[in-house]
């Protein structure tokens, strides 16, 4: 008559190493994360491996292979939805795609635990652990480039800040500036910037374009009553 406690069968102690092997891992990434104090630190990066693990190994315990790979199709695409929670939009600037493309790795991590694949596990732990550390002084380095926005392909937006109910004239006034100096509007966008402000943003449709005329439009329009603040902004491309 079998006990309350059966011996795990050798099964299952694969899969016991697996999911210690994706906790023990996914640790490393999420320490470095949580030192970073990123929105994703430890518990997500190890929930992240250790999921990734589970849905993968019970694929091998179901259908063996075949039903790994299906499992590791799915395990991709949810991760990026997973990651698209922990980006963020701030005007023209994007937080958090580091975090996400860790959480990305940190999935890949488990994938290979839950396939029994522990030392390429490691591997690209290893490589995680060196993009995220080993190459930010070289991350450093470059941003303390000066970029030369005539050479430089980008995105340019002037930005005003105006009272709410003058949104719709300082737009206007703001594409006629633009176009005035030879820099046509793409788009234009309001933001609410608290209870009685907006930013009015317009984005330019040149990729190119020379310091001195935007600094020139910004100073014109900052003489406007009715314009509380000016400035101007480039994000570069790939």
């Amino acid at each position: 008559m079998p006990g309350p406690f059966p011996f795990p069968t050798p099964e299952a102690v694969n899969s016991g190493i697996s999911l210690a092997v994706a906790f023990g891992l996914g640790t490393l990434i999420g320490v470095e994360r949580q030192y970073r104090q990123r929105s994703a630190g430890l518990r997500t990066a190890v929930l992240v491996a250790l999921g990734a693990a589970a849905f993968v190994d019970l694929g091998m315990r179901l259908t063996g292979g075949e039903g790994a790979t299906r499992v590791v199709a799915y395990v991709v695409s949810g991760i990026g939805f997973l990651g698209a929670g922990v980006i963020m939009k701030e005007g023209m600037n994007v937080r958090g795609l580091n975090t996400a493309a860790t959480l990305w790795c940190a999935a890949a991590v488990g994938a290979f635990s839950g396939a029994d694949l522990p030392l390429e596990a490691c591997f690209v732990t290893l490589a995680v652990l060196a993009g995220n550390t080993l190459l930010r002084p070289l991350v450093n380095l470059i941003d303390r480039i000066p970029i030369d926005e005539s050479a430089t392909e980008a995105t340019y937006a002037v930005q005003v800040t105006v009272p709410a109910e003058t949104a719709g004239l300082a737009r206007d006034l703001l594409v006629e500036r633009l176009e005035a100096a030879d820099y046509p509007v793409g788009s234009t966008e309001v933001e609410e910037r608290g209870e009685t402000t907006v930013d009015v943003i317009a984005t330019l449709t040149a990729t190119t374009v020379h310091a001195k005329d935007l600094d020139a439009v910004v100073a014109d329009l900052e003489k406007r009553p009715e314009v509380r603040h000016a400035t101007w902004s480039v994000q570069t491309g790939d």
